[in-house]
């Protein structure tokens, strides 16, 4: 799994037909501090995150799993993040 924090959302009004009908995000993988490891990577969603959340990520046949059938996915957000702890250290914290 990786970390990534939510830029904005991909709209993609024709698809393939192996595709379900979902929300695509544009994320950037990052750090447990938050800092860019990889810009710009588009992800399917299904737990209705949204612009500035940070999020957990799996990629190639796992981000397949989150639905029926075989979709051509490789890269899902499969949760929303409450908080990243390192030690006794809250290094994120959604809610403050």
């Amino acid at each position: 799994m990786e970390l990534a924090k939510v830029r904005g959302q991909v709209v993609s009004t024709v698809r393939d037909p192996g595709l379900p009908n979902l929300t695509f995000l544009l994320v950037d993988i990052v750090d447990e501090h938050g800092n860019i490891t990889m810009p710009s990577q588009v992800a399917a969603d299904t737990t209705g995150a949204g612009e500035g959340e940070l999020v957990l990520l799996v990629r190639g046949s796992s981000a397949r799993m989150i639905l029926e059938g075989k979709p051509p996915l490789d890269l899902s957000v499969i949760g929303i993040v409450d908080q990243v702890t390192s030690g006794k250290e809250a290094i994120y914290r959604k809610y403050k």
